[in-house]
């Protein structure tokens, strides 16, 4: 694994360690790419505002400190600054005005919510069709907009109903984003945390299908920028089903 393009900062409130700190880890693991994309902000036009991502008012910061970084370190590594967005199409020109102000490298798409933060959290166990197909309808929209670099977490959703129903909406999945030439995830963190996620039975099917996969740390500290464990890991599932692992280094 030479880059990885899923790094959170403290911004999002759920992840620990100063911009620096991930970089220097990077570095001393070997990555000749690091990738910042944590949880995007969204202008919400209520005024909701998120526990789980930066504000629109903490963007200066984030892209003032990763720019410094980027020049300080140039001779060390390339460093890449991105977010991690949903599509939420009702929200998205208010986005674009925001990020028309900063120099935004790439976004990824991960979709964690159908609708705003307070609705419909997708990694939650649910037997429900209507929510696996809207899951499903939401990623293959998103990616056709040809706004992000590849699907982190795929399979996050977490649904419990009938397995026949599970790989008509995953193969479905698998096929569209084949098609558009998208690689999927094989996320780092679920995997050393023992999460749903990755699920074998999504492995499977992407693999029979034959979609493109890259390693996505989807670091909140920056240790887990060198957890060698958990990266063997990965290799070895991918190993398992067959999965083969593109140029992580040709994507931007």
């Amino acid at each position: 694994m030479l880059a990885n393009y899923h790094t959170h900062t403290k911004r999002c409130h759920h992840a620990l360690g100063e911009d620096r700190e991930y970089v220097e880890a990077a570095i001393e693991a070997g990555l000749e790419i690091l990738g910042f994309s944590d949880h995007c902000p969204w202008v919400y036009p209520d005024g909701f505002v998120s526990g789980i991502r930066m504000t629109p008012a903490e963007a200066e910061g984030y892209f003032n400190s990763l720019e410094q970084l980027k020049r300080e370190y140039s001779n060390d590594i390339r460093i890449l600054i991105g977010f991690e967005a949903e599509y939420t199409p009702e929200l998205l020109e208010e986005q674009d005005a925001l990020f028309d102000s900063y120099p935004l490298d790439y976004l990824i798409l991960g979709q964690h919510f159908l609708g705003t933060d307070d609705y419909c959290y997708v990694g939650r166990p649910t037997d429900r069709e209507d929510i696996l197909s809207q899951y499903v309808d939401s990623v293959i929209e998103g990616m056709q907009s040809g706004r992000y670099l590849y699907l982190a977490h795929p399979d996050l959703i977490y649904f419990t109903g009938d397995k026949e129903i599970y790989d008509k909406y995953m193969y479905r999945l698998c096929r569209e984003l084949k098609e558009l030439g998208m690689p999927l995830e094989l996320n780092v963190l679920g995997l050393a945390d023992h999460r749903h996620y990755p699920a074998e039975r999504f492995l499977k099917i992407a693999a029979e299908t034959g979609n493109p996969f890259i390693l996505g740390i989807d670091a909140h500290t920056p240790e887990q920028l060198q957890n060698r464990q958990a990266l063997g890991r990965a290799e070895e599932l991918c190993g398992k089903h067959g999965i083969q692992l593109m140029d992580d280094r040709i994507l931007l």
